[in-house]
């Protein structure tokens, strides 16, 4: 189970008695391993390379501690990183690590932008219920494992439940 919130010092019980179903289906439950914490962090690097030194994962921009996507980006970019290097191109590396830093700044912006409004936040949370393959499929789209067609069907899908929300 994962708890995203900006109070360091929140913790599990403490926060699941405001979800209601989840603490229902929890009931009973075998604890099987100890509560830990991460930061979530996301910034944009002008250059992730530089003579014979080239930064990739997490070091390169982006730190996901929900959803291990800096294990994900690096898995790709050290594809394109083998490949730069040997073509002795580290411009390439750095335009591929561009193209691959898209979609999850766009989704850190969103989540950005739901945090920042209370009303749009309970809307797509209520959506979310409303249809879970919704966030399933949002899900999927943040970690990278959705095509550019499931993408725009997502934000479709995800559209139509705001509007009927």
């Amino acid at each position: 189970m994962v708890l995203i919130s900006r109070d360091p010092s929140l913790r599990m019980d403490a926060a699941l008695p405001a979800f209601t179903e989840v603490t229902r289906r929890l009931h009973g439950a075998e604890v099987t391993s100890a509560e830990r914490g991460a930061v979530t962090v996301t910034r944009q690097l002008t250059k992730v390379g530089r003579g014979r030194v080239a930064l990739i994962g997490d070091a390169s921009g982006g730190v996901d501690a929900i959803t291990g996507e800096g294990l994900c980006l690096a898995f790709q970019q050290a594809g394109f990183l083998a490949k730069s290097i040997e073509a002795g191109d580290l411009d390439a590396y750095q335009a591929a690590h561009r193209r691959l830093a898209v979609r999850p700044a766009n989704m850190a912006r969103l989540m950005s932008l739901l945090e920042k409004r209370a009303w749009l936040r309970q809307r797509v949370m209520h959506a979310f219920v409303g249809q879970p393959r919704i966030f399933r499929s949002m899900l999927a789209t943040h970690v990278g494992s959705s095509s550019v067609w499931d993408m725009a069907t997502n934000g479709v899908a995800l559209g139509w439940g705001l509007l009927t929300a």
